[in-house]
């Protein structure tokens, strides 16, 4: 245990932090399992609707710094392109 309280408060602020975080990583994770799943099933328009909640969330995890936007950018690339290859 930290013995200054400052550093108490940041113990516990990363503690906060640390589950926000994992939070949205895990849902970045579930809309790209969705957009695969909407794109190996097929369907374009359902799959149009996945990619554009995706971006979305990749947008704001990258503003937010849970990720770097240069991550955001390559996963958005990624799967806009897989949304061409269906067309």
């Amino acid at each position: 245990m930290p013995n200054i309280k400052s550093a108490a408060k940041r113990v516990k602020t990363a503690a906060k932090a640390n589950l926000r975080n994992r939070s949205i990583k895990s849902e970045l994770l579930t809309f790209r399992r969705k957009v695969e799943e909407a794109i190996a099933a097929g369907d374009k328009s359902v799959a149009t609707a996945a990619v554009s909640t995706y971006a979305s969330k990749l947008d704001k995890a990258a503003k937010r710094g849970v990720i770097k936007s240069n991550t955001a950018d390559r996963k958005k690339s990624r799967t806009a392109a897989a949304l061409a290859k269906l067309a």
